[in-house]
């Protein structure tokens, strides 16, 4: 399956959408006025172009999720890695922490899901 790469707007709308659907076309309509300043027809556009991308479906008025916010965060991250640090996560966390500390409990955390994935 291919990478799943969203441009800013298109990410702010699937945040709406994963948050509260299933939802209702309408009312997905008035959270996009009220969250980002949308028109009734951009938010149409919009879902029709994210149903055309095949990360929702929009059947008998109600907008359902089909490729969920995790899978486009994970895909997200992978394509940012690769293409600011050539593939390199210790480069990555090295910009990443920039000099700060973590506390234990994180740096545990980070160390199991390390060991869950080495080779």
């Amino acid at each position: 399956m291919e990478n799943l790469k969203l441009c800013d707007s298109d990410y702010r709308f699937m945040q709406i959408v994963w948050e509260y659907a299933p939802v209702n076309s309408g009312e997905l309509v008035r959270l996009c006025r009220e969250k980002l300043g949308w028109k009734k027809s951009t938010t149409y556009t919009q879902i029709k172009k994210m149903c055309d991308k095949g990360y929702i479906e929009n059947t008998q008025a109600t907008v359902r999720v089909l490729i969920p916010k995790e899978r486009v965060q994970a895909d997200e991250s992978i394509y940012f890695v690769e293409r600011t640090f050539d593939g390199s996560l210790p480069g990555f966390l090295t910009a990443f922490l920039g000099g700060k500390t973590i506390s234990e409990k994180e740096a545990e955390k980070i160390k199991k899901m390390i060991d869950e994935h080495v080779e």
